[in-house]
């Protein structure tokens, strides 16, 4: 894994800074205009973890608006490692705890991974984890079932790389299977539960895919 350098950390601070400073302030607007008693601290937190996080989606956004991820190997010392590594540390730091999490109802996992980019037809849900949500497009009625995972980053030793995963519509990723990076899934496909679908991997249409890897049942 490539080591995060002191200057992509300094960027992820500053904006992370950004983010605590606009939650903050908007929290004691909101405070001023209410008269809550004695439940003010609970509010307070409350009003400040949503803000934190809702500005945390706009800035990670428009972070990612200006300086996009790019397909491909990722080398040492250059602009795309620069805006990976930073991406990295957003969900580190901020997302994964809140993706990862059995908390959240799956409808409204739906809203956060479109709020962090994922592109997400109708009726499309995931009760599983989809650890790059601007690299991952999943079509209308899709199911990702239950801890399922959908990553389209590879680290293999120190060579990092990010590819699309993209499926089609009517597919089912069953229970605790992954989906590994550079994946393409065609329209009404059914990969079985427990597999694990490895980079690159093409999957047609109708077809039903299961194992460790992952192959072609029928």
């Amino acid at each position: 894994m490539k080591k995060i350098s002191a200057v992509q950390v300094f960027i992820f601070i500053c904006l992370l800074s950004v983010v605590i400073v606009l939650g903050w302030s908007t929290t004691f607007a909101i405070l001023d205009v209410l008269t809550l008693g004695r439940y003010l601290g609970v509010v307070t937190v409350f009003l400040l973890v949503v803000l934190v996080y809702l500005y945390a989606f706009l800035v990670y956004r428009l972070f990612l608006y200006f300086f996009s991820l790019q397909e491909g190997v990722v080398e040492q010392g250059t602009k795309a490692e620069l805006v990976a590594q930073v991406n990295i540390l957003f969900y580190l730091v901020l997302f994964n705890s809140l993706i990862r999490t059995h908390f959240i109802p799956v409808p409204l996992m739906r809203l956060i991974y479109q709020a962090l980019g994922a592109q997400l037809g109708e009726n499309t849900y995931s009760a599983g984890v989809i650890l790059d949500p601007p690299l991952t497009e999943i079509g209308s009625n899709c199911i990702v079932g239950h801890d399922a995972a959908l990553f389209c980053h590879a680290i293999e030793g120190d060579k990092f790389s990010l590819s699309k995963i993209i499926i089609g519509n009517n597919v089912t990723v069953g229970a605790m299977s992954i989906v590994m990076s550079g994946v393409s899934i065609a329209d009404g496909a059914i990969i079985s539960a427990g597999s694990v679908v490895t980079k690159n991997t093409v999957i047609g249409e109708n077809e039903v895919w299961g194992g460790v890897p992952a192959k072609r049942i029928k």
